[in-house]
């Protein structure tokens, strides 16, 4: 039995570092670097989303305007300037933002917190979407080359598409990006080559097209009026909104981005707006240079390819060539998914670390990613394809409202911050024109899709946002009032500094000399706090001068907030250091040796269970103790919002005959 119980924590192990690698060294100064990406791999990962909206988003637009085809192309243009605007609106975020944060960080700090979880939580149901959406549309496309009796097993291949690239992120930021580029640039060049060969062979054709562009305004104005006309085309435009989501990305993914941040986002950010623009325009012209037809079972963009290919010289070549596109259009639909994965977490990270999710989101792996976030994500994309049998037709009709919310609020809290600075700041006109016009935009699309989609199952959207509020709001309420109770304990901070400074006025801490011969208490500590004198004194108490010497052990937990270089480790590392000097010389004035121990890394639990057994090698006359807060009211719910990592480090060192003693500590 004890070997197999030896036996399988390394076949778990062994499997674990296969699928997702070994551990990384948070302490190598370089990591940071290492783990960043360059402008090029951030536009692979941020970029799909957008770009893969080009084999539905242009699509939708036309087939409104079928009756009509050219007033597309005034559509296409609205639509580039749109890409352009509220990239360049998000440009001036990243300015302000260096840090990254994004539409959650821009709407809590410009507008109000409340307003920033609002966007916060618009995002995360977006991010899940896009994973969702894009995978069942991969599967779709990937289907509808396949004979029509493996259908069944479409929304099992989309299941292990999120399987496949949950454990992909869960390996590393770089290492999800890099394997996607060759689809990525497949699709690209294949797309562009497309595109540029349209358009080279019908340029003797402009002059047809402007003439057959006047007469579908002149047809449609004479039958729907003019005004009637320009709602046609405002439905046209609202309804490839989805084509500007995925926009926003690069200002919340900055901090995974290569120094200097903010130059190598906006580089992203015009990478992504150029090929957005290219594609999405390109597009829509080839639709109407190539007199496109609804063809059932086809996407235009199918019928538009094989229009163009259908008088080459060599037939076998125009079909491999539609064959390879429309495949790579399949593929970057998987890897669209990546922004969700990529964006979702981050949002999910910031939003824990600000209290209104559970704080352990906040932390990182021993990969140094948000692991929690990364599993919520395909979690709950799995829970989407499975419950709605990956129908893209239904979550396409969820999808594009959330991502709005956060324009129209992220722009506000622009507006509202040129505004306050107006005469003071350098550029600020230019600001409030471009975020202006930016939340003019999203208002109008935000509007046109809510109204559109409502019945379709946009409400769907809109009640399950209302629910993440809800809930972040309970996380936010129940975190207060622990806060609140935790400064009730934190008087004794005061009360101690008070007292030693009324009984050693002017008189410094004296080191005393370990005795061996004494009993040695090894306490846990989270920092300088109530909590952690509530402990030292409940010993005291109860053991009275039974312990002369005191070992304090503090941990430092890596997360999201400090992971972004060195200097941010040095300066937790700087705070431990203070925490435990100030026990060790409050002890010291008790006439007790006193020393402080610590460790900083991914995991607390597994940081203590290396820590505390090289103490007691030292100190074989030890005993560990730690406090534990007990809430007057204790529910699942606080249990999932509390990591109670005393009693997890207590299994783990019990298990190796270590006594381990746990004060209870109310509040």
């Amino acid at each position: 039995m004890h070997n197999d119980r030896e036996v399988r924590p390394r076949l778990a192990a062994r499997l674990r570092r296969i699928i997702i690698g070994g551990a990384r060294d948070p302490h190598d100064p370089d990591m940071a670097h290492k783990m960043a990406l360059i402008a090029f791999f951030a536009w692979v990962g941020l970029g799909a989303d957008g770009l893969s909206s080009s084999c539905y988003g242009p699509s939708e637009v036309f087939l409104v305007l079928l009756q009509y085809p050219f007033l597309a192309l005034f559509v296409a243009l609205a639509s580039a300037l749109t890409v352009i605007v509220i990239s360049m609106s998000y440009g001036q975020v990243i300015d302000l933002f260096p840090q990254g944060g994004g539409g959650y960080l821009v709407a809590s700090r410009l507008l109000s917190p409340k307003l920033g979880m609002i966007s916060g939580c618009a995002l995360i149901i977006d991010y899940t979407l896009t994973i969702a959406l894009s995978i069942a549309s991969g599967a779709d496309a990937i289907f509808s080359f396949l004979p029509a009796d493996l259908l069944p097993w479409k929304t099992y291949m989309a299941v292990t598409g999120v399987v496949a690239l949950t454990a992909l992120n869960m390996r590393g930021v770089k290492e999800s990006v890099v394997p996607l580029i060759p689809v990525f640039m497949v699709f690209v060049f294949s797309h562009l080559f497309a595109i540029g060969y349209v358009l080279v062979t019908h340029v003797g054709e402009m002059g047809r097209i402007a003439g057959s562009t006047m007469a579908d305004v002149h047809t449609a104005s004479s039958q729907m009026g003019v005004m009637g006309m320009i709602l046609l085309m405002l439905r046209a435009y609202g309804m490839g909104a989805g084509t500007y989501t995925g926009i926003e990305a690069v200002s919340n993914g900055l901090p995974m981005l290569r120094e200097p941040r903010a130059r190598t986002g906006k580089r992203t950010m015009v990478y992504m707006a150029s090929s957005l623009v290219v594609a999405v325009v390109g597009l829509m012209f080839c639709y109407v240079l190539c007199e496109v037809k609804f063809q059932d079972g086809k996407t235009l963009n199918a019928v538009m390819l094989e229009s163009m290919t259908a008088g080459w010289r060599w037939p076998w070549a125009g079909h491999t060539f539609v064959l390879v596109t429309l495949a790579s259009e399949a593929a970057i639909l998987f890897v669209a998914a990546q922004t969700g994965f990529l964006g979702g977490p981050r949002v999910i990270a910031n939003m824990a670390l600000d209290r209104w999710l559970p704080n352990r989101f906040a932390t990182l792996s021993d990969r140094l990613v948000t692991q929690n976030g990364v599993l919520l994500m395909g979690g709950a994309a799995l829970v989407l394809i499975v419950g709605t049998h990956g129908s893209v037709q239904y979550l396409v009709v969820l999808y594009s409202i959330t991502v709005f919310i956060t324009f129209v609020l992220a722009q506000s809290g622009m507006v509202r911050h040129w505004w306050s600075v107006r005469g003071t700041a350098e550029a600020w006109k230019k600001g409030l024109l471009i975020n202006g016009i930016g939340l003019m935009l999203s208002l109008f699309i935000l509007g046109c899709m809510t109204v559109i989609k409502f019945r379709e199952g946009g409400w769907l959207t809109l009640v399950v946002t209302g629910a993440l509020v809800f809930l972040c709001l309970s996380v936010r309420r129940h975190y207060d009032n622990t806060l609140k109770l935790l400064k009730r304990l934190d008087t004794l901070v005061e009360v101690s500094q008070a007292s030693q400074g009324m009984r050693f006025k002017g008189e410094p801490a004296q080191p005393v000399a370990f005795d061996p011969e004494q009993k040695t208490a090894v306490i846990l500590v989270s920092g300088y706090n109530g909590l952690g004198l509530h402990t030292l004194f409940g010993v005291v108490r109860l053991f009275g001068n039974t312990f002369k010497n005191y070992i304090f052990v503090q941990v430092g937990v890596i997360d999201a907030g400090n992971f972004k270089g060195p200097t941010e480790l040095e300066n937790l590392k700087a705070h431990i250091s203070g925490d435990l000097d100030n026990y060790v010389k409050y002890m010291q004035r008790q006439g007790c040796y006193a020393e402080g121990r610590s460790l900083v890394g991914t995991d607390a639990v597994q940081s203590l269970s290396e820590l505390v057994p090289e103490i007691l090698e030292q100190y074989p006359q030890g005993i560990c103790f730690a406090g534990q807060l007990v809430f007057p009211e204790e529910t699942s719910f606080t249990r999932l919002l509390h990591n109670y990592v005393v009693f997890a480090v207590q299994r783990r060192l019990y298990s190796r005959g270590i006594p381990f003693v746990i004060l209870p500590i109310r509040v």
